[in-house]
């Protein structure tokens, strides 16, 4: 029976594919999200959608580095299993197996340089994140002054990184990594130009990280206003850390900074005086909100 000759070799792909199984098994061993002790929600520090993001594309490259040489090992190891069991070799089908091999292999290449490069841009992201988190924490003062930083508030289906609830506003602080460009002498060049509506980088322009500090400054004051009754004023911050910021044609409305002086911005940036009561329904909105587990969905 011919059709024997094709089935029989699958029995050397077993070990491969009990290893496979293996693999998929341990992908998601290292876990690194902690819960509290009290209420069992997630503990959350600066950047945390950042690290579990880190978590999850570590996880892709474990996979992707351990299942890459196991599939593209299947088609030679069938193709001996063929030649074991053919009665005559056909050299058209050993090359095909050859050439589907050699596939797999540009495949899984292309596939851990995204994993890496996925990597890299995660980690430029979360030191960045952190460096934007320890300075805000410098706005904590003790109980006479009523400084409170929230890190990755869940908001319109994504965490907002920072809120920082002041006397005289609440802020919306969003962080943007940005590698420094190169000029044309190869010295790094980081200095951006902030206008009304876009920021200009050496050689692009990006609009999109205003508009969205502007959208999470919005969302938060609507949100709030709803909570605890009455207009609370939120003011969007946008920390790009590494950049030495011109503020050419800045509004009044975001703040753009590069998160090395934030904590003195904040304090000297006033959008009036807020009331204990409200000051204090804020903060207690923005705890439970803080405590969810992940953002729900656009309210």
């Amino acid at each position: 029976m011919a059709w024997l000759e094709y089935l029989l070799p699958l029995i050397f792909l077993f070990p491969l594919a009990a290893t496979a199984v293996i693999v998929l098994a341990l992908r998601n061993l290292h876990d690194a999200r902690v819960h509290s002790p009290f209420d069992a929600h997630p503990l959350k520090e600066p950047g945390q959608s950042l690290r579990d993001r880190l978590d999850r594309a570590f996880a892709g490259l474990f996979l992707d580095g351990a299942l890459g040489p196991i599939v593209v090992l299947a088609p030679l190891v069938y193709g001996m299993g063929r030649m074991l069991f053919a009665d005559q070799q056909n050299w058209i089908e050993w090359a095909l197996y050859g050439a589907l091999s050699t596939l797999l292999v540009l495949v899984f290449c292309l596939l851990l340089i995204r994993d890496f490069q996925r990597i890299r841009r995660l980690k430029l992201g979360l030191a960045c994140e952190l460096a934007v988190g320890q300075e805000l924490e410098r706005l904590i003062r003790p109980e006479g002054h009523p400084y409170f930083v929230f890190h990755d508030v869940p908001g319109d289906g994504r965490s907002l990184d920072h809120v920082a609830v002041t006397p005289h506003g609440i802020f919306v602080v969003e962080t943007r990594a940005r590698p420094p460009a190169l000029s044309t002498g190869g010295q790094e060049d980081n200095r951006v130009v902030v206008e009304a509506t876009r920021l200009r980088f050496p050689g692009w322009n990006e609009r999109a990280p205003m508009h969205r500090t502007r959208e999470a400054a919005r969302w938060l004051a609507t949100w709030l206003e709803r909570q605890v009754g009455e207009a609370v004023p939120v003011k969007g911050v946008l920390a790009l850390p590494g950049w030495r910021v011109e503020e050419a044609g800045a509004t009044d409305d975001l703040l753009v900074v590069n998160g090395e002086d934030l904590a003195r911005r904040l304090s000297e940036s006033s959008q009036g005086e807020i009331d204990t009561a409200l000051h204090d329904a804020a903060i207690v909105a923005l705890r439970q909100r803080a405590s969810l587990a992940s953002p729900p969905p656009a309210a």
